[in-house]
């Protein structure tokens, strides 16, 4: 097979009729021939890691042993748990004769998972290669067509991805890369695709979702966050200040499940204050971008002006703000923590008890994600019980959320729907159901009696009522109806 080029993947207005002709043939494909593709492209993909990294990285922003460990494995982990669950996920289910009604008495059903048709992935900046890859190998593995819209800089690691499954053996028409505008997005869904996937901002999923609701086209909404941190009073401070710098680090803290809102015990705020600022001093610096510094700066110094303090970073008159940025003291109603904020920022408040701490991390509008470090997994598994996230980590942070078995999403202005894991596969399906009656009787079909009324009475309470009594009152009062009947016909 000849290897494309990448300009021959990316085009600006993906074609919907050639896209729904090469789904229509992919989708008769047996599930074990399609994964097959994905076997292969997992293989390659392992191969030709570094190459691939190197595309997800061009400002050279990032480590490549960064993208390596938190985009490169964790697509690969969701192939191969494609690969061993795929088929028993999407397989159709029967339904047998247990809790069955007994009126239904000679139907058989099945429930069918089917593709959407043709999937429109709206993919974020921040992890250009595992976001989209899973939604991608996800799609494809359901029997969809995927139109790829990357993320800013995106492009090359998007044309990167579409070269590996090519050489794969996925067929021609089934992922087209699209331009890196937000125009090319649009006119993606104005051209008709049957489901959106979106990652971002949620001021932005808001917009994809004004274009969408004329159309009826579903979505699943991978939104902004602004997740709470609760460390109670018998947490391992070393342990959340390790994670909390690594949060921060993670990505120059770009990343949707960063920690922004630490609620801190009070009694042991200060030894927690101290222990972090020291270990934030040893990072290096990053500078926020002008966008981010102009957005930012007035709610830093609104904060400041209110109480808090800094912990670490630089705030300048005349300058890009200089993080990791950690202030101390923070107001739980400051604009600050408030906003769904995409850097190396975070805001440490102290709370007098449990109750405040989730009092306060559910007041947000973002539901994402939330941690909690204690010693006590019981009360830490009491406090999960409580919080509103989408997903919620006990006594560690971020990566443990890149399980391949796992599904992630948020609630609220975080969004709805679910990706990755057996729940974000079957996102990229819809259901058919399959009734067969193979009994020879359809008293359903004839004209209803004046007699009906007594018999579906009885058959209710005999079915439905209360206590015995009441059911042995309705079987008498149904064999009598019943005997009626018969001699009225």
């Amino acid at each position: 097979m000849r290897e494309r080029t990448q300009e021959e993947f990316s085009v600006e207005v993906t074609k919907p009729d050639a896209a729904r002709q090469a789904q229509s043939t992919w989708s008769r494909r047996s599930i074990a021939a399609r994964l097959e593709v994905i076997r292969r492209f997992r293989h390659l993909l392992v191969e030709q890691a570094e190459l691939i990294a190197h595309a997800a990285n061009v400002d050279h922003r990032r480590p490549v042993s960064e993208i390596l460990a938190s985009e490169i494995l964790p697509l690969a982990d969701a192939c191969k748990f494609l690969e061993r669950e795929a088929g028993r996920i999407l397989a159709p289910r029967k339904l047998g004769w247990r809790g069955r009604a007994l009126w239904l008495g000679g139907v058989s059903s099945e429930i069918r998972r089917e593709p959407f048709g043709v999937i429109l992935s709206i993919a974020p900046s921040n992890y250009p290669i595992f976001l989209p890859g899973v939604q991608v190998v996800q799609a494809l593995a359901a029997g969809n067509a995927v139109v790829l819209k990357p993320g800013p800089a995106g492009l090359s690691a998007a044309l990167q991805l579409a070269r590996l499954l090519h050489v794969a053996g996925l067929p021609d028409g089934l992922l087209r890369v699209l331009p890196e505008s937000a125009e090319a997005a649009q006119a993606a869904i104005a051209s008709g695709v049957d489901k959106v996937f979106f990652t971002g901002s949620a001021s932005t999923g808001k917009s994809v979702l004004a274009q969408l609701a004329p159309l009826a086209v579903p979505a699943v909404m991978e939104l902004s966050g602004s997740d709470a941190v609760i460390i109670r009073v018998d947490a391992d401070l070393d342990l959340a200040v390790r994670a909390l710098t690594f949060g921060l680090r993670l990505n120059a803290g770009q990343t949707c499940i960063a920690p922004r809102r630490v609620l801190v015990a009070r009694s042991v705020a200060t030894e927690f204050e101290g222990r972090l600022a020291r270990a934030l001093a040893k990072c290096a610096p990053a500078e926020f971008s002008p966008a981010q510094s102009a957005k930012l700066t007035p709610l830093v110094r609104a904060a400041l002006t209110q109480g808090a303090h800094l912990l670490a970073g630089e705030v300048s008159a005349d300058a890009p703000l200089l993080g990791p940025l950690v202030l101390a003291g923070v107001s739980p109603d400051a604009p600050l923590i408030q906003e769904d904020i995409f850097g190396p920022l975070m805001g440490v408040m102290t709370v007098a008890s449990d109750e405040e701490a989730i009092c306060i991390a559910n007041s947000s509008a973002y539901a994402l994600g939330a941690t909690i470090f204690s010693r006590d997994e019981s009360a830490a598994q009491a406090l999960a019980a409580q919080i509103s996230a989408g997903v919620v980590l006990i006594n560690d942070l971020i990566a443990p959320t890149a399980d391949a078995r796992l599904p992630f999403g948020g609630r609220k202005l975080s969004g709805f729907g679910s990706t990755r894991g057996r729940e974000g596969l079957l996102e990229m399906t819809t259901q058919k159901v399959v009734m067969v009656n193979c009994s020879r009787r359809r008293p359903h079909f004839d004209e209803p009696q004046s007699w009906h009324e007594g018999l579906f009475l009885a058959f209710l309470k005999l079915i439905h009522g209360r206590d015995w009594r009441t059911r042995f009152a309705a079987l008498k009062n149904l064999v009598s109806g019943l005997r009626q009947s018969n001699k009225q016909n």
